[in-house]
């Protein structure tokens, strides 16, 4: 927000250097992003005026112009479509310094000699453009320094503020703010009452006082459009970012300006009947004041008259409503919008409005009253007018109260490590505009209107340690004894597993826990998905139910970097809605595509392919100790393709995750043209351990036996070698050294090659109890699962 010096003083009369305030406005939470001159730097330039206008006799577009500048009279050309007899422009005169250095002499232009320059507002450093002569007012003192007229002399300052301090997005705000921390008197705007000059009115109906607490609106006949705006006002708005648009717009922004309150402006014979505040109609229409049509949900506040709608309230007038030169009867609104029903909702449309910026944060429902007041007088005072009786739509039931705060005194030195007396205390408080209610033990803090920020002690505490000054407070050591807690052995740590999925080349990244509607749509369409009231973008919509979709959008991003290769992985919760109640889960996932290895001269090129990714998921499992308790099984998710997906599930059948190359047809609804797979992981399992036992390395020799295996080809191999290991406590590794389907093997079938590693801990094992532990095993498998030797 852009502020001014000589605006922030009409407010409260500081009399410390800009540096200093800066620095002070810094460290009391309203951070300065930068101070800049009001105007560029020039000299020599004056108020002017035209006394006489003639044809150029060599050029038709320039005139032959005799300017007063109160001491004497100059010749000057000027090309200007607006020069005419009896304006009063800034002038130039020999010897000024014109920004960017540049120097008025005496010259001649097509042989006429013009002894100065008539300057627009960007020829001064006012404006970025102009269209013509800057025009002053009639009553401008000719010869006076236009920079003293003006006021240039002054200090934009431009604060950033955090979002829980609307109370100073104004000039008003931030001057109460340096009252506070320099002791001067904050010199409050005085506005009485604005007496009915006429009777008409127009009534006011609020549908939803939850939403609308307060409504008030006056009308206004018989203004003078042809009025222009005064010079000092559009000084004012400039200097705070605004253009000038005429006296019924500067007015209402000025306003907003300068107490922070926004208000609107009706063309009153626009407007059908009375005045509704209401929700929106499902779908309904409504063009705005820069053209946008946009289709309404049910959610948005309207102000609407009895047959159409008037304006996105707390955001945006309509198109169909609007003041324009013609006008001359207004309809004034001024209202209170709680921020939890103009939250989000300009964002969805992807509008940015002051009203928006300063209803979402939160305007002082008390304000109301005076912004009116205060708009009213400056616009009768500049375009006349008479005003009708105040309409006022009040819900005293649903206006916001001002918050009581217990506060305990002991508080700040337990917390601020500083002793301060009991009177500093409460005179910090008063100065903030608060009331302080004092008992023994504890103080009730009674926060102004515009302080809706003022919740618990802790605020409280924190704007003593503001007025204190930050640099003030002790920096002291703190004494904290602490104590080691346990740690469950059997779960891994999840940086530990994190470190090994990097030193398989993988990459961490972090993504928003939300996204778009249509990505998660595609990923689960079975998910019941959470949607976000106020999101920050469309795109940021929808909790996600899957890491994949911020995977997946990463990968793109990469990918379009030239990066050929990409391999993530990220941990964080996924977000499903199971029986009304949103259900949170921790979870892994990983993405990968491109090449297997690097390209080198040693082995040829090869594209990530499935076993390749099962192998960083087995890495994990056998991190733990527990791989043999885990089994990958063919399994179907609508984000995998059918013939590629396998299911991870632990030794009782619980699932774990998925593991599989993305869907051919969600390839071109993500824009991919490369094979990209995918894994998803319940961390609850994947953090599992086991608790490492001892045993004797054995010393007596290991023995090795191969078999040949045909079975199904529609088995899983860890099937076989699962049982192996479960019920012969002799075989200390399997091993699967092939898998051969072709001549030889009948349809349907398939031969699957075993490596049996046999070692006995006490003993050497002789051939007899090889050949007889072989055949009972070769027995078992052939009746569990249908396998024959292969000859």
């Amino acid at each position: 927000m852009l502020v001014n010096e000589a605006w922030l003083k009409e407010f409260v009369n500081y009399s410390m250097p800009i540096d200093e305030l800066t620095a002070k406005l810094t460290m009391a939470g309203l951070e300065v992003d930068s101070v800049e001159p009001a105007a560029a730097e020039f000299s020599g330039v004056v108020v002017g005026e035209v006394l006489s206008v003639e044809a150029h006799p060599n050029a038709d577009k320039l005139r032959l112009c005799k300017v007063s500048v109160g001491s004497e009279t100059l010749d000057i050309v000027c090309g200007a479509s607006n020069v005419r007899e009896g304006l009063r422009i800034p002038v130039a005169t020999v010897g000024a310094v014109l920004p960017g250095n540049f120097k008025i002499k005496p010259s001649k232009l097509r042989g006429e000699p013009s002894n100065g320059m008539l300057c627009s507002e960007e020829e001064l450093g006012l404006a970025d453009s102009a269209d013509g002569l800057m025009e002053l007012p009639a009553d401008a003192p000719i010869g006076d320094n236009i920079r003293d007229y003006l006021q240039l002399d002054d200090t934009i300052i431009e604060v950033d503020l955090t979002p829980n301090r609307a109370d100073c997005l104004s000039i008003e705000g931030v001057a109460r703010e340096i009252a506070c921390f320099t002791g001067e008197a904050l010199i409050a705007q005085s506005v009485g009452d604005i007496a009915p000059t006429i009777d008409d009115v127009v009534s006011v109906k609020v549908d939803v006082p939850e939403d609308c607490p307060r409504y008030l609106g006056r009308v206004i006949k018989g203004l003078d459009r042809s009025v222009p705006t005064p010079i000092w006002m559009q000084e004012k708005l400039r200097r705070c970012g605004e253009r000038s648009l005429g006296p019924l717009v500067d007015v209402t922004n000025y306003v907003l300006l300068e107490l922070g309150q926004p208000l609107h402006t009706f063309d009153l014979n626009k407007i059908d009947g009375d005045i509704v505040v209401r929700r929106a109609r499902s779908n309904e229409i409504l063009e705005l004041l820069n053209e946008q049509k946009i289709e309404l949900d049910d959610d948005v506040l309207l102000i609407a008259d009895e047959h159409k709608a008037l304006a996105f309230a707390g955001v945006m007038g309509g198109a169909q409503s609007a003041v324009n030169d013609e006008t001359t009867d207004i309809f004034l609104e001024c209202a209170f919008f709680t921020p939890i029903s103009i939250a989000g909702k300009s964002r969805k449309f992807g509008l940015h409005t002051d009203a928006s910026h300063r209803f979402e944060r939160g305007v002082d429902p008390e304000l109301c009253y005076r912004a009116l007041n205060r708009a009213i007088e400056l616009l009768t005072s500049i375009a006349g007018g008479e005003v009708g009786p105040l309409t006022d739509a009040t819900s005293a039931n649903t206006l916001p109260t001002s918050n009581v705060v217990p506060f305990r005194y002991e508080r700040i030195q337990r917390v601020l490590g500083v002793q301060l007396d009991e009177d500093v205390v409460e005179s910090y408080f008063t100065s903030l505009g608060m009331t302080v209610e004092k008992s023994t033990g504890e103080w009730l803090v009674t926060a102004p209107s515009y302080r809706f920020d003022m919740a618990i002690e802790a605020d409280l505490i924190e704007e003593v340690a503001r007025l204190y000054g930050y640099d003030n407070l002790p920096q002291n050591s703190l004494n904290i004894s602490g104590s080691l807690a346990s740690v469950e052995e059997r779960k891994q740590p999840l940086d530990r597993i994190k470190d090994l999925l990097v030193d398989l080349g993988y990459q961490e990244a972090i993504t928003y826990s939300f996204t778009d509607e249509k990505s998660l749509e595609l990923l689960t369409p079975n998910a019941d998905v959470y949607k976000l009231q106020n999101p920050i973008s469309s795109d940021l919509s929808t909790m996600r139910t899957t890491l994949w979709a911020g995977l997946l959008k990463v990968m793109d991003a990469n990918i379009k970097r030239n990066e050929e290769t990409v391999r993530f992985f990220e941990t964080g919760l996924t977000f499903v809605v199971e029986n009304g109640t949103l259900k949170q889960e921790q979870v892994l996932a990983m993405l990968a595509t491109g090449q297997a290895q690097p390209e080198q001269w040693g082995d040829a090129s090869r594209a990530i392919d499935f076993y390749d990714v099962k192998h960083d998921v087995e890495s994990i499992l056998a991190l733990n100790g527990l791989a043999a308790d885990y089994q990958f099984k063919s399994g179907e998710h609508n984000a995998l393709h059918p013939g590629q997906t396998a299911e991870l599930t632990n030794s009782v059948g619980e699932h774990v995750g998925y593991i599989g190359l993305l869907h051919p047809a969600l390839e071109s609804d993500f824009d991919i043209k490369k094979p990209v797979y995918l894994v998803e992981l319940k961390q609850q399992f994947i953090q599992i351990k086991d608790i490492p036992v001892f045993h004797a390395v054995s010393k007596y020799p290991p023995v090795r036996r191969d078999l040949a295996l045909i079975v199904d080809e529609k088995l899983h191999v860890n099937e076989i070698v699962d049982y192996i290991y479960k019920q012969y406590e002799l075989v200390n590794e399997v091993i699967v050294f092939d898998i051969y389907q072709g001549k030889g093997i009948e349809t349907g079938r398939k031969s699957v090659a075993l490596g049996l590693i046999l070692q006995d801990k006490s003993k050497t094992l002789v051939e007899q109890e090889v050949e007889e532990l072989i055949a009972t095993l070769l027995k078992s498998i052939s009746a569990l699962f249908d396998a024959q030797l292969r000859e």
